[in-house]
């Protein structure tokens, strides 16, 4: 024990022996702070003993799980692909880093790789991916939506897109879809495992 604890321990009896008798203490006195005493030096307040009742109410009502409200019907949640890519902090990134990183899916399976990023006509972004079942070798390029997907260090994971949508999924063509330089930047949703 150094002196300034020591200061602290004769102060605290100081304070609490003073309780004890009742008598007021001119330069320090205790206040409960939510179960803890707090000192406080050169107030005049009276000394006012912790509740004991409220605290093991407190503590009673900490052991008993709450009961969950269905606040679904309160709120309007919004799942549209937007929103829910919104709500997995997606940071910046430039369009040439992701080119050639792996696309995995929930099983750490690679489906491909990503081969480029276009826009479309309506301004929504796509990870073209050349998929295959072979662990995406010589696969056929699949236009993946920005919203369906997540970095996840070096590699993309696919989370709103199954392998079995990228089976059914259509060979994407260029047609209106404007390739997007590598030097852009885009915003990419963030994940972790």
């Amino acid at each position: 024990m150094d002196a300034r604890s020591g200061i602290g321990v004769v102060g605290l009896a100081m304070v609490l022996g003073a309780m004890v008798l009742g008598l007021p203490s001119p330069s320090l006195h205790a206040e409960p702070a939510g179960g803890a005493m707090v000192l406080v030096q050169g107030a005049q307040a009276p000394l006012v003993p912790p509740k004991p009742v409220a605290a093991a109410a407190e503590k009673a009502q900490d052991n008993v799980p709450e009961k969950v409200q269905d606040k679904s019907q309160d709120k309007i949640v919004d799942n549209s692909p937007e929103a829910i890519m919104n709500r997995r902090f997606p940071q910046k990134v430039k369009v040439g880093d992701l080119i050639g990183l792996p696309m995995l899916d929930d099983d750490d399976v690679t489906l491909g790789r990503v081969q480029r990023v276009v826009r479309t006509p309506e301004g929504k972004i796509k990870l073209i991916v050349g998929y295959s079942k072979w662990f995406g070798w010589f696969g056929r390029p699949v236009a993946v939506p920005i919203e369906a997907v997540a970095i996840l260090a070096r590699q993309i994971a696919s989370l709103d897109m199954p392998p079995a949508e990228y089976a059914a999924a259509p060979t994407w063509t260029q047609g209106k879809d404007v390739p997007i330089p590598d030097n852009e930047i885009i915003r990419i949703a963030v994940t972790r495992r």
